[in-house]
């Protein structure tokens, strides 16, 4: 016997909340989203996040069909190659990666602003901006009331947070759930992409995802993000009549100022960056980058001084701790939320997505009546937490995301950075492990369901 459709609330709209809102409504459950920022175009900017097939399979099955395969259509060009290069962009080692035509078991490479304005569209009716959450209240019959800044409150049988690394509903929720600082420091900047930065850059770089092991322990990765519209939101050349036509009717393309650039981050352990880098923004923001990088090759700080200013933005690097499992009511958390994760892995964004899908499914067996709406709780929080802080503890352990890594200390830092380095040389010459190398950058992708 099914049960009334409960009304789920979900803080924050994000990539994981808004693929759960998307999914709820497609099976008949009533959601309203409410987000921090004041409108649609702010908070994000168009950095890279790769969406592979754990992604894409929660994407495809929780869009309406369209709205999937527009998504298909925003994503950027996919890289050919994976190389490994040295700060004088010398070549280390290059993989060439397996092209597909399946569109959930491949590698997307996304701009997350674009991203957003995919999963914001159909939903206008749903998602209130200018709402920050505050603190919620559970009652005794059975609903939870979330408070807002602003004076106002919202009441649903569920409250999902979705409010990311500094959730205020985990504050409140397990307040023993903490993060911590992996102790690493990103600058993440955009580069137009215009002839003359092209050029700058080698053939099979352009092509590929490339990570660049510097010494003195400072990192880097750069990708080439070329979409299907250019800087006028023209429909280019060559673009095939199908996704023209999705692109020419989506909202979304107004909404958003993303065009074709380079993706060039830099990161390092925390230390070696200024005490107050934090609150640098802008071109004193890339001028630290430069001064961090002053032995790269003048191509690459050539690529740093063209950089648009308004995009350089400073990341600290967290994780979460685990905590063991706690007892599922009428909220519950997922994505960063619960289980942040250092971009080690790549895997973040893939893995929010698993957890929409994952609480989706659950709470639709609950609205058929299989089961209770705490029971679906219950059965989605012993599977995320598993996998989600298995996620964390991988992506943690990844060479330099954590800060206490060999690469970043001052006399074994240039041998870990030999063995990093000769490890991918290796392994880029020796078939048999070129292939297990590249299975394994195709098949990880949180892919484990």
């Amino acid at each position: 016997m099914s049960a009334a459709p409960p009304h789920v609330l979900i803080i924050g709209a994000g990539t994981g909340g808004l693929c759960l809102a998307h999914g709820l409504r497609r099976a008949g459950i009533t959601v309203a989203v409410y987000e921090r920022h004041r409108d649609r175009a702010e908070g994000l900017l168009g950095y890279r996040v790769g969406i592979g097939p754990t992604g894409s399979r929660a994407l495809r099955e929780c869009l309406p069909p369209e709205l999937f395969a527009t998504f298909l259509a925003t994503c950027a060009r996919p890289p050919h190659y994976f190389n490994v290069v040295t700060q004088g962009l010398r070549q280390t080692a290059s993989f060439a990666l397996r092209p597909s035509d399946d569109p959930v078991r491949t590698e997307h490479s996304v701009a997350r602003m674009v991203l957003r304005q995919v999963l914001l569209t159909g939903l206008e009716d749903v998602v209130r901006f200018d709402k920050t959450f505050t603190r919620y209240e559970q009652r005794d019959d059975g609903t939870v009331t979330a408070h807002f800044a602003d004076g106002s409150t919202a009441t649903g049988d569920l409250l999902v947070a979705a409010d990311g690394t500094h959730s205020a509903v985990r504050r409140q929720y397990l307040p023993h759930a903490v993060t911590r600082d992996a102790g690493t420091i990103n600058i993440a900047t955009r580069v137009p992409l215009t002839p003359h930065t092209r050029s700058l850059i080698p053939e099979r770089v352009q092509q590929g995802i490339s990570l660049i092991f510097g010494v003195g322990g400072m990192m880097g990765v750069l990708h080439v993000m070329e979409f299907k519209w250019d800087a006028e939101r023209a429909i280019k050349p060559g673009v095939s009549e199908a996704d023209a036509a999705l692109l020419r009717t989506w909202p979304g393309l107004a909404h958003d100022t993303t065009t074709d650039n380079i993706n060039l981050i830099i990161w390092s352990a925390a230390n070696r960056f200024p005490a107050d880098v934090m609150q640098r923004r802008g071109q004193e923001l890339v001028q630290v980058a430069l001064d961090l990088t002053t032995n790269w090759h003048p191509h690459l700080r050539e690529l740093l001084t063209h950089a648009d200013p308004a995009s350089a933005l400073p990341i600290k690097v967290s994780t979460s701790e685990p905590v063991p499992p706690w007892k599922s009511s009428t909220v519950t958390m997922l994505g960063d939320a619960i289980h942040t994760m250092t971009p080690g892995r790549g895997v973040g964004a893939n893995t929010a997505l698993r957890d929409a899908r994952l609480l989706c499914e659950q709470l639709s067996r609950a609205t058929a009546g299989d089961k209770t709406l705490v029971q679906a709780v219950a059965d989605y929080e012993a599977v995320m937490a598993p996998y989600g802080f298995a996620r964390v503890a991988e992506s943690l352990n990844r060479s330099g995301t954590n800060g206490d890594d060999r690469m970043y200390r001052p006399v074994v830092g240039r041998l870990a950075l030999l063995g990093a380095r000769g490890y991918f040389g290796v392994t880029s010459r020796v078939p048999r492990l070129r292939r297990r190398f590249v299975d394994d950058f195709h098949t990880y992708e949180g892919d484990r369901d």
